[in-house]
């Protein structure tokens, strides 16, 4: 197993969290100020002039310093052992200047996202920077202007004791660290680092003192070796971009129904503008995460129980080792009803697949650091069949977007009700159907009766009507395990 997929990582979200939609991007920069209660607006995008369904969608331009801020990060060096409690350390604040650089374009096939049923956001770049040691510098910035966000890959982190890497945003105000490895197993690693919000990533391999005079290698054959190395890196796509990708919503085998899952008009609404109104299906949608998969690529997965689990689709993900390279975003919500502030996401990396099954789609998982999570509590599978006409709700992130809700505010159900309590999905009788709006994105969705406030259906398919499997039959499967 190389080091890449075996190293454990504890890397926490900084101090200033990303702004308004980052997955449709900006051509402007980001207005951020610091704030010390992440359940307020750290960033802002400025309204465009064309309109759009989604009012954060329309994020375009900002302006505006930062605010001087020190991140807070962990690290995480490798794989822990069972009981194995692994050192933090504090890392100081990387400033960076951007820098523009050409990169190499991987082609990736959007038919291959489009079988697999998860939203394409970005695109992967080719990159092959060394930096670090000898001659080689000792930070570098990785700018593409436009992007909404950056995440970079290692393929190599061969750095001495006690040294250890840092990736940043340009101001600073969102870093995670990466200890050095053992040596000779970073001479070739699979890393992704945590994504950044914004065009630039910046990444510094910072150099510490030399007790034990590990720095005598001098003239030794390893030492050529030194350095880490960048070899691709994921460019969230811009606003315009992502209004010219395809939605990936999967529909019902032998069923061609439409591309879209927006039954009609949207009446998805921002999750916030449920907080006065239907309070209960706001705190709800507080359980649902936002997944980046591949670093290109999104699902919406949510808390199902009271420990550490999580659910999405079989089609989403089925292994642990991409469960591993998922980010999982907490709380990336509007602050306002239609504004563009959001709250400071929180983002842990998914971890361990303890349960995935294809009929079912489902892919139960867990995540690091869930104590990072906890506070936004969670959601339970009911255990009753749901009936004809049961008003539903569904928290979800269509196209990546920050929560909504889809479900006609107040008592009113409209369409987004039971359609077909015995809908034939992957096997005949295993779904339940309705006319609740969902987009590219909102696979792994819980679908929520307005009656118990509990998950009747996981949502994982299009076509109008849209359908999830149904929640009785994954309490039965996942009981021993939840």
């Amino acid at each position: 197993m190389s080091f890449g997929s075996s190293m454990r990582r504890k890397t926490g979200l900084a101090v200033g969290a990303c702004a308004a939609l980052v997955l449709v991007g900006s051509a402007g920069t980001v207005a951020w100020k610091q704030q010390a209660d992440e359940l307020r607006p750290v960033g802002a995008w400025h309204e465009a002039t064309a309109a759009d369904r989604t009012p954060v969608s329309l994020a375009e331009a900002g302006t505006g310093a930062a605010t001087e801020a020190r991140p807070q990060q962990q690290s995480i060096p490798r794989r822990k052992t069972a009981g194995e409690k692994l050192p933090e350390s504090e890392d100081p604040r990387t400033h960076a200047e951007p820098v523009k650089q050409k990169r190499e374009i991987v082609e990736e096939s959007a038919a291959a996202a489009a079988a697999k049923g998860r939203q394409k956001v970005g695109e992967l770049l080719t990159v092959g920077k060394i930096l670090g040691y000898a001659r080689k510098p000792a930070r570098e910035s990785f700018r593409y202007p436009g992007a909404s966000y950056v995440k970079l890959h290692f393929d190599r982190m061969m750095m001495l004791p006690g040294d250890y890497v840092t990736v940043s945003d340009a101001e600073g105000e969102e870093s995670y660290r990466y200890d050095a490895p053992p040596l000779l197993e970073g001479m070739s690693v699979d890393k992704w680092a945590m994504s950044v919000t914004g065009d630039t990533a910046v990444v510094e391999v910072h150099r510490t003192a030399d007790p034990l005079g590990a720095r005598s290698l001098g003239q030794h054959s390893l030492a050529k070796d030194l350095g880490v190395r960048v070899d691709r890196a994921a460019r969230g796509f811009s606003r315009t971009e992502q209004k010219g990708v395809p939605e990936e919503s999967l529909t019902a085998p032998g069923r061609t129904g439409r591309e879209e899952s927006v039954c009609g008009s949207d009446e998805s609404r921002d999750a916030v503008c449920y907080k006065a109104k239907d309070p209960v299906a706001y705190t709800r949608s507080k359980a649902v995460a936002r997944l980046l998969i591949d670093g290109t690529e999104l699902c919406t997965g949510w808390r199902v129980g009271t420990k550490n689990r999580m659910l999405t689709n079989n089609h989403c993900f089925d292994s642990s080792d991409t469960a591993y390279d998922t980010e999982v975003w907490f709380n990336y919500q509007c602050a306002a009803c239609g504004g563009y502030d959001t709250y400071k996401p929180t983002k842990v990396w998914g971890d361990q697949v303890l349960a995935t099954n294809r009929t079912l789609d489902y892919t139960l998982f867990t995540v690091e650091n869930f104590k990072a999570v906890q506070k936004f509590g969670f959601l339970t599978l009911d255990t009753a069949r749901p009936a004809k006409g049961q008003p539903l709700y569904v928290p979800q992130h269509p196209a990546g977007d920050p929560a909504r809700i889809a479900g006609v505010l107040g008592d009113k159900a409209d369409n987004c009700g039971v359609s077909d309590p015995g809908y034939t999905g992957y096997t005949a009788d295993s779904d339940v159907s309705y006319y609740c709006d969902t987009e590219g994105g909102s696979s792994g969705s819980p679908v929520l009766s307005r009656k118990t406030n509990k998950v009747v259906a996981l949502h994982h398919f299009g076509g109008c009507p849209n359908s999830g499997v149904r929640a009785d039959l994954l309490s039965r499967q996942l009981a021993s395990k939840l």
